[in-house]
């Protein structure tokens, strides 16, 4: 499904309202450029788990872990890891098998290690308004 977000606030809530129909396991792969509101995305999503914790991008600490809501946030970003086995060094099986949900910024750099039932997260900008995105949801259906 393709939603139209005009600002900050609105990709947050979409965050907030996928976060309400995942259980626990469940993989968000975010695809998408910098600047293009995945960490926003994030913050929703935290938020729709319950996550009270401040959300902050992971690009130097490699994963952020938000516990105390419905089920754990594990926030991810590939983008320093080479591949695949970079991710599974950091104990990525662990992360699956705790029960909460793994949020994967930079996803294509990690594709082949990803679940069959990952849910994906497009986020592009809008052609014609700068602070608009185009965000695309597959892999789960919205109420």
């Amino acid at each position: 499904m393709e939603y139209l977000s005009h600002s900050e606030a609105e990709t947050e809530a979409l965050g907030a309202r996928l976060a309400g129909v995942l259980t626990a396991g469940a993989v968000v792969a975010y695809q998408g450029g910098l600047g293009m509101g995945k960490t926003a995305f994030t913050r929703g999503l935290a938020r729709g788990l319950g996550c009270t914790d401040r959300v902050t991008s992971p690009t130097f600490t490699i994963v952020n872990e938000y516990l105390g809501g419905r089920l754990p946030l594990f926030h991810f970003d590939m983008y320093r890891l080479p591949d695949s086995d970079a991710l599974f060094d950091i104990g990525w099986e662990d992360y699956l098998d705790r029960g909460g949900v793994c949020a994967v910024e930079w996803s294509e750099q990690v594709a082949d290690a990803l679940p069959k039932d990952t849910v994906t997260v497009s986020l592009a900008r809008h052609p014609d308004e700068e602070t608009w995105r185009i965000i695309t949801i597959k892999g789960v259906e919205l109420p």
